[in-house]
């Protein structure tokens, strides 16, 4: 592509290079960095334990050296299920640190995606939650695990609240775990005494540092090959457009999961890799965060819309100063204009809203820094380094011009290598260097995209196209609506028909008939949800994104049932009945 066809160059912020140098060297070298240049500085706070970058730098390498003396070799999966914790941390780093590669696997995961995502990865190793023994116990013999590295809440936490946590957790201790320091160990005995060790790292473009599942663009759980490369040039990219250095002594906010790849890249790798301060929670409470902010002061928030709106709903939010917040990040979801309008105006950071998939390590646009360059309901620009553009939908290969809707491909250093020994879906999601993302989306003139829809969400009603995130958008303007979605289901007439999922705002009250007449305001009639269910929340996955297809699942197990049970009462009706 020439500069020509690169029109969002114009409309960067002044600071922000073209081009990002690609990292070439092991991820941990972030680690080492910081350890040298800031070594007295905090790198975490949890409760009353803190740890400066020095004191990580050597928990991280004695990791590694313990995972080396158990048989961890350079290449090897390691799985690492547990919650945001001081652990989590080390023990990302530590893994890295052997040359083995990190394996993200869910804590609230059930038996099925256990054995699908460990299965498929064939980790051998785990470092896990105490509290989650018994789930993966039971499965042990279905599991391609050797080795358990269990720990406790109560070992990222320092005396006297260890024991007091120890004393409180009922739970846990009720759990008999069999320690035998052969194939299972305990966190607090594992690493201590270990040699400290770095493995080197042959081909940091080609070697993979982490495998992160995803339904991907075609449903079924995929692991995405992630390089050392792929993951350290995609935080310079985020660093380059959000201008942040080793010299602002951020501290960041860390609420999203570190097992999803945005919450590990913003709320763990790119602290690091400027050396800041990160405040790791566990599971998202919103007085807890607010109660954070007020004692830590934090200058980085990366959220998800769903924290946000939520943090806007706490009665006592006007007594907690959220000025110390200077950036938020928002990604996952569209960020409702309102709710944008109201946090902003509470903080008075800038809010950059992204877009970015796992297969891309995962960020690859974000609107300007500045305020006056960001553009409502858009993802913004590809950032440093990244193309991207429109294509037909039939062939994917003839590029569109702007304003005209088609699938959004990109490419750029933090594209993934391609899936876990999956060479067809590779194939399929990458092609002559350009990541198919599976998305319907549109530039305009200056470069600004605009994500439509999902592709395989389009909802075909009586001929027409319809994309129900334009109609999740109107049905979020209504004042009295919380959040909304709207998902295409089966329809005898029409084929298919919408059908809207409500959440109204607590004390509201609106009846069924209110919500299409004002759909039907707004929308062509076609685009007018015939159907409205009122719930109490929708689903989500961990970081706040509506699982549409969850929903859509759940009116086809209605939609069999109830033609099992006509069939069924068609078989037994009398001579001359139809049931």
């Amino acid at each position: 592509m020439t500069d020509c066809e690169r029109p969002w160059f114009a409309h960067y912020d002044s600071f922000v290079p073209h081009v990002t140098e690609i990292w070439n060297s092991p991820l941990y070298a972030l680690l080492d960095d910081a350890a040298e240049r800031c070594p007295g500085r905090w790198a975490v706070i949890f409760q009353n334990t803190r740890l400066t970058y020095a004191q990580l730098h050597e928990h991280a390498e004695r990791f590694a050296g313990a995972l080396k003396g158990m048989g961890v070799r350079k290449g090897q999966r390691v799985a690492l299920m547990m919650p945001n914790l001081p652990q989590t941390v080390v023990a990302f780093w530590g893994i890295i640190k052997a040359g083995a590669v990190v394996v993200m696997i869910n804590p609230l995961y059930r038996e099925k995606e256990i054995l699908a995502h460990i299965g498929d990865s064939g980790a051998e190793h785990i470092i896990l939650l105490d509290m989650l023994w018994p789930r993966l116990d039971a499965l042990r013999e279905r599991l391609p695990l050797r080795h358990f590295i269990v720990t406790s809440v109560a070992d990222g936490l320092t005396f006297p609240l260890n024991w007091m946590y120890r004393f409180k957790d009922r739970h846990a201790s009720r759990i008999s775990i069999p320690y035998d320091n052969e194939h299972v160990f305990a966190w607090k005995h594992f690493y201590r005494k270990a040699e400290r060790f770095s493995a080197s790292v042959d081909d940091p473009r080609r070697d993979p540092a982490m495998l992160q599942y995803t339904g991907g663009t075609t449903g079924l759980p995929k692991g995405v090959t992630l390089t050392h490369a792929n993951l350290g040039t995609n935080c310079r990219q985020v660093l380059d457009i959000i201008g942040a250095t080793v010299e602002d002594k951020h501290i960041f906010i860390s609420l999203l999961p570190f097992f999803h790849v945005y919450g590990l890249t913003t709320g763990l790798i790119i602290p690091v890799a400027i050396a800041a301060t990160v405040l790791p929670l566990p599971r998202y409470v919103p007085q807890d965060v607010l109660h954070l902010i007020s004692k830590f002061h934090p200058s980085v928030f990366p959220g998800a819309p769903s924290v946000y709106s939520s943090l806007l709903q706490q009665k006592n939010l006007a007594d907690h100063d959220l000025r110390c917040i200077k950036i938020c990040v928002s990604g996952s979801a569209p960020l409702p204009r309102e709710t944008f309008r109201r946090f902003q105006k509470a903080t008075g950071a800038s809010i950059l809203e992204g877009y970015g998939l796992t297969e891309a390590s995962p960020i690859t646009h974000c609107n300007p820094l500045g305020q006056e360059g960001q553009r409502p309901n858009s993802i913004g620009m590809p950032i440093p380094g990244t193309d991207a553009r429109i294509v037909d939908m039939e062939s994917g290969t003839l590029p569109l011009p702007p304003g005209k809707m088609g699938e959004l491909i990109v490419r750029g250093p933090q594209v993934m290598t391609g899936y876990w020994n999956r060479p067809d879906e590779t194939a399929s999601a990458l092609r002559n260097g350009w990541l198919y993302t599976g998305d319907l989306a549109t530039m305009d003139k200056d470069g600004y995209f605009y994500i439509v829809d999902r592709k395989k969400d389009m909802v075909i009603v009586g001929g027409y196209n319809v994309y129900p995130r334009e109609v999740d958008e109107v049905l979020l303007e209504h004042p009295k609506v919380h959040e909304a979605v709207s998902v295409g289901i089966s329809d005898e007439l029409r084929g298919e028909t919408l059908k809207a999922y409500v959440v109204l705002r607590p004390g509201e009250k609106l009846t069924k008939a209110e919500v299409i007449a004002w759909c039907r305001q707004k929308l062509a009639n076609y685009k007018v949800p015939r159907l409205v269910e009122f719930r109490d929340e929708l689903p989500k996955t961990i970081v706040g994104k509506v699982l549409r297809r969850a929903l859509r699942e759940e009116e086809e197990r209605k939609r069999a049932s109830h033609n099992g049970k006509q069939r069924e009462t068609s078989s037994t009706a009398p001579d001359g009945e139809v049931g």
